[in-house]
């Protein structure tokens, strides 16, 4: 600063400027060109460095990350000039003031590198996992950087205009547990989400049990979204539906693909008492062999499960490749055993009452 003035002080007596306002212009003009010049080699400078480092390629972010050390460059340029010029007037609190605009200003360039670390992180370690609990933290935490990283310059300017935050931070407190009270719904979805991302009682994509499904639509759908305040989950009929996370977290949840996407159909089937039994259970058993997208082991398997009022109760128990293909399996082996069954002369039983009648004489 010392070298600045006597340089500055040279060129005035060179120049002849006696007047105290002459100088100050004449060092502002001079300063404001200077910073313009400097700047005009920088980003030639700048320009230069970052053509060499496209061919180089060290990272799949340097585009980005050379904007942002532009900008927080020029930042700091104009902070240096604009203290310069302020020093010259001698004004304290401007000075304060300058530092706190300034103090906001640089949380810009902060908050965008971080959120380009972020997505570089998750590009690199995220997207290369099967669980979605990364993905989703990495998405939390550039949504929270913006509030995080703002909230904390606001409070570093205030302190240097010599404001006391401490009341502003108890405040906030208050104001945070008052609109707890009020949003906690929306707070009791949003742990509930956390609870799910951490538990992964399911996955996008796993097909669930829906107990909210319109009357007399699909029971059943696979989860195509999970937020932090809701599931979405979208049913055979083509219907999406979204449920509360915290609803979804004091259900049972019913998970047919969790483990594997196969799983073992249970397809009820009755025939006459009078009906052939052992021949029933080789039908049954031929329909079961001749369905394509069943799975060779386990084995199908018939079994007798019960005698009802007017039928012997069959089960036929098949696992099948795709839990997806549930309804086609048991729709397709119902169908073709009908078939069969009247083929052979298999009765398919109904109810039936004998009646019998007594004739008294007096």
């Amino acid at each position: 600063m010392e070298h600045i003035n006597t340089l500055f002080a040279r060129l005035e007596t060179l120049i002849g400027l006696e007047a105290p306002y002459l100088k100050i212009a004449f060092k502002m003009t001079l300063t404001l060109i200077a910073f313009l010049a400097v700047w005009f080699v920088l980003r030639l400078i700048l320009s230069f460095v970052e053509r060499r480092m496209k061919k180089i390629n060290l990272i799949e972010i340097q585009g980005p990350l050379f904007k942002i050390f532009r900008k927080a460059l020029f930042y700091a340029l104009a902070l240096l000039t604009g203290t310069y010029l302020i020093a010259q007037f001698k004004l304290p609190y401007v000075r304060r003031i300058f530092y706190s605009f300034f103090i906001i200003l640089f949380a810009g360039p902060v908050k965008n590198f971080l959120v380009v670390t972020i997505r570089y992180l998750q590009s690199r370690v995220a997207h290369k996992t099967d669980t979605q609990i990364d993905d989703i933290a990495f998405d939390l935490l550039i949504r929270f950087s913006d509030f995080i990283i703002y909230t904390v310059a606001i409070i570093i300017a205030l302190d240097m205009l010599g404001v006391n935050v401490v009341p502003f931070i108890a405040g906030a407190g208050v104001a945070g547990v008052a609109i707890g009270f009020a949003a906690k719904d929306t707070l009791s979805n949003l742990i509930a989400g956390i609870l799910l991302i951490i538990d992964r009682p399911f996955e996008v994509g796993d097909r669930i049990e829906v107990w909210r499904a319109p009357a007399g639509s699909s029971t059943w759908g696979d989860v195509i979204d999970i937020g932090l305040r809701a599931t979405k989950i979208k049913t055979t009929d083509n219907i999406v539906i979204i449920i509360p996370n915290n609803e979804i977290m004091l259900r049972d949840i019913i998970n047919y693909t969790h483990i594997s996407e196969k799983i073992r159909v249970r397809i009820n089937i009755g025939i006459a008492y009078d009906a052939d039994l052992s021949k029933a259970k080789k039908l049954i058993m031929q329909v079961a062999e001749a369905t394509e997208w069943l799975v060779d082991e386990p084995a199908p398997k018939v079994v007798v499960r019960n005698f009802g009022e007017s039928s012997v109760d069959l089960q036929l128990r098949v696992w099948i490749k795709d839990a997806r293909q549930r309804m086609n399996t048991i729709s397709h082996i119902t169908d073709r055993v009908k078939e069969a069954f009247d083929a052979e002369g298999i009765e398919i039983p109904y109810p039936k009452r004998d009646i019998h009648i007594i004739q008294k004489t007096a």
